[in-house]
């Protein structure tokens, strides 16, 4: 049984988007029973197809409202994973992706105040910025582009919920733990708003060209969402990481041009390998940065975990998903 050994009764915001999911099996395979919110505005119902349904309760709806008709001291734990997500979304809906994430975790944090529920808030990588120090430990400094590109409304939403988490932790003493996920992958991510493995793995699949933004010497670390789902429980457990922030992902790099060929060796696909600029990929005035990889120190000495899954394995559980069915361009969570 994962991080309790009694069965808890979760809660789980964004349950049914791709890490939500894959978090929803990781609890109910340990014996635990979950309750997700989500309206389906980038989850997809058919991710919690496999779950056993008397072990799972899905209530449809925006996260506040739903919240309102709830009672915290009914759940052990919750996880709020619920969020607007992706770069081409980000620069597409910038309001919707600020008001979306400020006032759902504003409401989900008072909720668990209200009976002090140990709450686990999903962050990003995105919070540093494009800081050129390397690697990012959590207490580093940030650096943001002007307000003139909305590619940096995404990253600042998301520190204004840390910021309320870490005061809900502060001043209420409520047991928080901020994890910042660095690029999670793998099966039931897909590519719409510009996930790039998903955008890979379609055209290798397809046959058509990679798109690589940039000169593809940008390098991203990348974990797959199953290895990253059994930390969090676990981080969550522990009332030693309570109040604190955690970079939660690999700390192995890639060049993206590197990715690209990766994507087609491991798929025996044939496909070129196209460069695009990001003004091509995203409009005038896209703002991004070279690298970005996490220090994983505080991580590692909170819980004894390395990943299981190479990123080759992630690429081929994938695109076989794809090719059983999964549009891979339909939205994600």
């Amino acid at each position: 049984m994962s991080a309790s050994a009694q069965p808890q009764r979760c809660l789980i915001t964004g349950g049914a988007g791709f890490i939500g999911s894959h978090l929803v099996e990781h609890l109910v395979d340990g014996g635990h029973h979950v309750v997700v919110i989500d309206n389906y505005s980038t989850g997809r119902a058919e991710n919690l197809a496999s779950v056993p349904a008397e072990q799972v309760e899905i209530l449809q709806g925006d996260v506040s409202d739903v919240l309102a008709q709830l009672d915290p001291t009914q759940f052990d734990v919750i996880y709020h994973l619920a969020a607007s997500v992706g770069v081409r979304l980000v620069i597409e809906r910038p309001i919707e992706t600020i008001e979306n994430n400020v006032s759902q975790t504003a409401a989900v944090l008072e909720f668990a105040a209200g009976a002090a529920v140990p709450i686990l808030v999903a962050s990003t990588s995105e919070v540093y910025g494009k800081s050129t120090k390397t690697p990012f430990a959590e207490d580093d400094d940030v650096v943001y582009g002007p307000t003139i590109y909305s590619r940096w409304s995404y990253a600042c939403s998301k520190a204004i919920d840390e910021y309320l988490a870490l005061a809900h932790a502060g001043r209420h003493g409520l047991p928080a733990v901020v994890a910042r996920f660095f690029n999670t992958v793998g099966p039931r991510q897909v590519g719409r708003y510009g996930m790039v493995i998903p955008r890979f793995v379609e055209a290798a699949l397809s046959g058509t060209s990679l798109q690589v933004h940039g000169d593809g010497k940008q390098t991203r670390c990348f974990c797959d969402v199953r290895d990253v789902v059994e930390i969090l429980p676990r981080l969550l457990a522990n009332p030693a990481c309570h109040g604190r922030v955690f970079n939660v992902g690999s700390d192995e790099p890639i060049e993206i041009g590197e990715l690209a060929a990766m994507v087609c060796r491991t798929l025996n696909a044939d496909c070129p390998i196209e460069y695009v600029t990001y003004d091509e990929a995203f409009g005038q005035g896209f703002d991004d940065l070279r690298h970005r990889r996490p220090d994983l120190t505080r991580l590692r000495e909170a819980v004894e975990w390395s990943p299981r899954y190479p990123l080759e394995q992630t690429i081929r559980d994938l695109a076989d998903l794809y090719e059983r069915g999964q549009t891979p361009l339909e939205s994600t969570g």
